[in-house]
């Protein structure tokens, strides 16, 4: 079966697997010694302005008719709000390569959501994925237990976030709003920078201090890449495609999120590690890869020419 890329779209998933990938140290640089929720909501009022030109020279419109504001709701609490509020809140208590591993367990959470929610059906190898994804989480939990500073809050937070991006995903693919995706892109973020900053404001305003050399760079890389690139590319080519579409962009960022925060923070990779990561690419790949045809099915009109 093939893969149903266009040139283009090959091209946007090998961009968002690069600049998603390597935000986990990114990220993981910009939050030390600054308040996370302050990180992310810098770095979503400068991605605003960045996306707001993407569909300007788009020629997109931004009205949301009424009737869709409730959809528009649930898709941006799903998709942004509790993902970003859990991830960047957790990742200061994981390695930027175990966040990243525990983060993209999402493709498996959205094959289990698409069988409960859904009426979608499992196949054999689908749930032998899912049982090494649960393998792969109980290494990183072993690890995180093992040591006295260990946070198994901060892991059970990520997978959170995991599976709510994962409904918000399968929902956004259901939409029937008749407005483009990069619209419904931007609103959603414009309402999530809003409910980051409260929060921000509320729990962290007396760590707020001038942000570092580093955070600034690392808030600059998010604006611009993340929200104002990675996150609309993916969105729009996640209600365009089947879930096939991306299967090697989110098999690939963990791997390369655990490979740059250990070469560029110093992180110590452990057993756990690289058997979570075997683990949790064959999980992926059993969830999303396509099944090949049946061998043995015969041809239309086969047996009357026998």
């Amino acid at each position: 079966m093939a893969v149903p890329f266009s040139a283009r779209q090959l091209g946007l998933l090998v961009a968002v697997t690069l600049v998603w990938g390597v935000n986990w140290p990114v990220m993981k640089l910009g939050i030390t010694g600054f308040p996370p929720l302050t990180f992310r909501s810098l770095s979503m009022w400068l991605g605003l302005p960045v996306l707001w030109l993407v569909t300007r020279r788009l020629g997109l419109r931004l009205v949301i008719p009424r009737a869709g504001w409730r959809e528009l709701g649930v898709l941006t609490i799903t998709n942004m709000i509790v993902w970003h509020v859990l991830a960047i809140v957790s990742l200061q208590a994981l390695s930027s390569g175990r966040a990243a591993i525990l983060g993209y367990t999402m493709p498996v959470f959205s094959a289990l959501w698409g069988m409960a929610a859904f009426g979608q059906r499992l196949a054999a190898r689908q749930l032998a994925g899912v049982a090494a994804a649960a393998l792969g989480v109980t290494l990183l939990l072993w690890h995180e237990l093992g040591r006295m500073a260990g946070k198994p809050w901060a892991a059970a937070g990520m997978l959170v976030a995991a599976a709510a991006w994962a409904l918000g995903t399968q929902q956004l693919r259901r939409t029937r709003m008749p407005v483009p995706t990069l619209s419904i892109v931007f609103w959603m973020t414009a309402v999530t920078t809003v409910v980051m900053t409260l929060l921000a404001a509320l729990l962290e305003h007396d760590r707020w201090a001038a942000p570092s050399a580093a955070t600034w760079a690392s808030v600059a890389y998010n604006a611009v890449l993340i929200f104002g690139f990675a996150q609309p590319a993916w969105l729009v080519l996640a209600r365009a495609l089947p879930p096939v579409a991306s299967t090697l962009s989110v098999m690939m960022i963990p791997v390369l999120g655990v490979l740059s925060g250990a070469w560029w923070l110093g992180e110590r990779l452990h057993w756990q590690d690289f058997a979570a990561i075997g683990l949790m690419i064959a999980a992926i790949a059993s969830v999303l890869l396509p099944q090949r045809a049946a061998a043995a099915q015969p041809a239309p009109g086969r047996s009357q020419a026998s």
